[in-house]
Formats: C-alpha cells, sequence, structure tokens
C-alpha cells in the first residue's frame, strides 16, 4: 500500500531539511509519546547508515521497530527504511525549491507486507484507503505549518 502527499513549505529548502533531519527532536516527541527509542549506531553526524530501534503501544500491544535512513541527501532527499511487525515500510520524502522562500515537500511512503498476520492489516488498510489518505494528508500539513511556523518565528523575533 503507498501513501502519497505533497505540501508547500514557506521556508527556505535548507530550512525545511534541517527541520526534517532534527533525528533528535523527533526521538524525543516519540519518546513524550510514549515510544522507547534507542538510536543504534555510532555515526557521529546525522547521515547515510544510522540506524534505530523503538517499541511502542499500538492497538493494546508493544510493537517493535528498526529503523536505517537509507539516503541522506542534503537538502534534497531522505529516504527511512522499516521493520515494524512483519511489514517492511518505506518513507521517501523530496524537497524542492520553487522559489528562494517556497519549498515543496512530497512525502510517500510504501508498505509490504511480509507475514500473513501483516497482509491482513495491510488489506483491511487497504479497504479504508480514503479516510487514512485523508488523516495521513491532514498530520502532514499540520507538520508542514509547524515547520512555516519555526521558522517565521526566527526570522520575526519579537512575536
Amino acid at each position: 500500500m503507498k501513501l502519497k502527499t505533497r505540501e508547500d513549505i514557506e521556508a527556505t529548502l535548507e530550512q525545511v531539511f534541517e527541520a526534517l533531519s532534527d533525528f533528535d527532536g523527533m526521538e524525543r516527541a516519540a519518546l513524550r509519546r510514549g515510544a522507547d527509542v534507542t538510536r543504534t549506531d555510532t555515526l557521529p553526524a546525522p547521515g547515510q547508515g544510522m540506524t534505530w530501534h523503538a517499541t511502542f503501544p499500538y492497538r493494546n500491544r508493544m510493537r517493535a521497530a528498526d529503523m536505517m535512513l537509507k539516503t541522506y541527501e542534503a537538502p534534497h532527499q531522505l529516504v527511512l527504511f522499516s521493520k515494524v511487525s512483519g511489514v517492511e515500510a518505506t518513507v521517501e520524502v523530496e524537497l524542492l525549491s520553487l522559489s528562494r522562500n517556497r519549498t515543496r515537500m512530497i512525502l510517500s511512503i510504501d508498505m509490504r507486507p511480509k507475514t500473513i498476520p501483516a497482509r491482513l492489516v495491510i488489506q483491511s488498510m487497504t479497504l479504508a484507503r480514503n479516510a487514512i489518505l485523508r488523516r495521513f494528508r491532514k498530520r502532514i500539513a499540520n507538520y508542514a505549518l509547524s515547520i512555516e511556523d519555526r521558522y517565521r518565528r526566527a526570522q520575526d523575533p519579537i512575536r
């Protein structure tokens, strides 16, 4: 199952990439939501090959996820590969500069089941595809707005 959306963000390409590659901030956000996230690589700086292990509650069960940053091409592309409960997912984020202060973010998630129970989960998601796609697009739009707000405040410290 594949989900795809795009958002235009009122910030420079570098600012958007900086927000997307704030891995420490994303780890803290996951911890606040009840996940236990551990970085498992030894890279000194963000880059290709970063890995994480996470456990989190979902539908009354603890789930485990292993994630790896497959592509880190600053400031244009990030590709994250993850395995969660028999589902392999690839998250691809591509950034295009539309103008000096406007960036288009194209985000896609491709989920592939590797086990029979995972196949059932993906099949049920396929049946509810429109509702899932609507929620996905709304969350990505809200995230894009938060990036815009962050950099608008940085430019105008009086607010």
